[in-house]
């Protein structure tokens, strides 16, 4: 049985965003790449997952601890899910250029929190 490779990525705002970067790093029992936009895996969410080694997860239609997520990919403009995984301490992942904003507004950070993330703004930076 091989051992799961992870790397860790580096995710900035995209022109029309705001915060971060963050530093997304997937480990054992907190590799999930939860992606809550509506159903499925966001091709951003695939993204991270297949640069960082990390699990990719529908959130959408499935749940995990919040313990167990490494980063959550998120679709919202800026309402309640804006807010909810910066709350629980869970890097999050906007697509939309979003600004803190809403009735969590205060949790979002920009170590917690980044928007209007497209592909080009994901790297990896530790092989």
């Amino acid at each position: 049985m091989s051992e799961k490779k992870y790397r860790k990525v580096k995710i900035v705002h995209g022109p029309a965003g705001w915060g971060g970067p963050l530093i997304i790093e997937p480990k054992p029992g907190k590799d999930l790449i939860y992606s809550v936009t509506g159903g499925g895996i966001h091709p951003i969410a695939q993204r991270i997952a297949e640069l960082s080694g990390g699990t990719p997860f529908d959130g959408f239609r499935s749940r995990a601890p919040f313990e167990q997520i490494a980063c959550a990919v998120i679709d919202c403009g800026g309402t309640a899910r804006v807010g909810v995984y910066p709350m629980k301490k869970v890097p999050t992942v906007d697509i939309i250029g979003t600004k803190p904003s809403g009735p969590l507004f205060k949790f979002i950070t920009p170590d917690l929190f980044v928007s209007g993330v497209r592909s080009e703004d994901i790297t990896v930076i530790e092989e």
